[in-house]
């Protein structure tokens, strides 16, 4: 694809984040002034919903979806995929609330999109690095892009993260109504999704920071989906291939800054 991007919205799903919400959107906005955020609130009990509201009061670039129950961070990102396909933005973000996600960041992100159709942000290629993360969380991570990488036969070094920029047409084209996963399984999901499907995929090195406030969503349940689920996808992938069926794997094209 080599149409030009256009409007971009940030969705960003929030939790009990009303201290990290509004120092986000402030850095986000300084960073790309004329980005528009979706807030995906799952009927935060802290009042987080609240506060996006007053805030999209104040500011047109500010719209909020809520949803009646917490249901998992698969499930607000389709959301609000399916809210942002519903408009005319031709440029879908997914950034996390807790300002682990450096938005400076995303111009380069937003740039990389010049020859690629999903540009994900990297903490693990070259020029990327993590902040603060206690040394457990850091290697539950890297296992877990390891082991993705080898089941699922793609050369994504960072599968599991949540920082990330979509050509429309990747959205629209993908099968999202067939996904059901969360957390890391979900951003393991999308991505082998579209590189099954031909697009072009890019990482782009970022800096990932732990969060200051709040508390972590990630659990064992979570980590557990994830081995689960890839685990399957990468049994089956073999399977296919011993039955002599073409490995749409081998064709995608992968890009690391």
């Amino acid at each position: 694809m080599t149409e030009p991007t256009g409007p971009v919205l940030v969705v960003i799903p929030t939790y009990d984040e009303r201290d990290n919400l509004g120092p986000v959107l402030s850095r986000l906005h300084a960073a790309v002034p004329a980005a528009d955020v979706l807030v995906v609130d799952d009927a935060s009990p802290d009042g987080t919903g609240e506060l996006a509201d007053a805030m999209a009061a104040d500011d047109p670039r500010i719209r909020v979806l809520h949803r009646a129950e917490k249901s998992g961070l698969g499930a607000a990102y389709l959301a609000g995929f399916a809210a942002a396909l519903r408009g005319d933005h031709q440029v879908i973000v997914e950034m996390d609330a807790d300002g682990s996600h450096a938005p400076e960041d995303l111009p380069a992100l937003l740039a990389a999109l010049e020859d690629a159709d999903l540009v994900l942000g990297s903490r693990y290629v070259p020029g990327g690095t993590v902040c603060n993360w206690p040394a457990h969380r850091e290697w539950i991570s890297r296992g877990g892009n390891l082991y993705s990488r080898i089941a699922l036969g793609v050369s994504i070094q960072d599968i599991t993260g949540g920082y990330r920029v979509f050509r429309r047409q990747v959205l629209e084209e993908l099968d999202l109504d067939d996904v059901s996963s969360q957390g890391y399984c979900f951003q393991v999901d999308v991505a082998w999704r579209a590189v099954r499907a031909g697009f072009r995929v890019r990482e782009v090195p970022i800096t990932f920071t732990d969060r200051e406030r709040g508390t972590s969503k990630m659990s064992g349940g979570i980590v557990g989906e994830a081995f689960w689920r890839v685990t399957c996808w990468g049994a089956n992938r073999l399977l296919h291939r011993s039955r002599g069926q073409d490995d749409a794997v081998s064709g995608a094209r992968f890009v690391h800054d």
